[in-house]
């Protein structure tokens, strides 16, 4: 796993623990800074990355990037 990889795991498990705290949060965390945080760093990603992480990014399905980024 490069770097930037590594970052994104990061962003994606705080924005699952925020996603899970949203219910009992008061105020509701802003999670603007975060998702543009995931797309930068999808921005970063270089040539050659695996196709289905890219798919998954695109999409937003950060549940599925998150799982394959933990089988890496």
């Amino acid at each position: 796993m490069n770097q930037i990889e590594q970052e994104l795991l990061e962003a994606l498990l705080e924005l699952e623990a925020s996603a899970a705290a949203m219910p009992r949060a008061n105020p509701k965390p802003d999670l603007r800074p975060l998702f543009a945080r995931l797309e930068s760093l999808e921005a970063r990603l270089p040539p050659g990355t695996d196709p289905d992480l890219v798919h998954y990014l695109r999409r937003k399905s950060y549940q599925k990037a998150r799982a394959f980024l933990q089988q890496r």
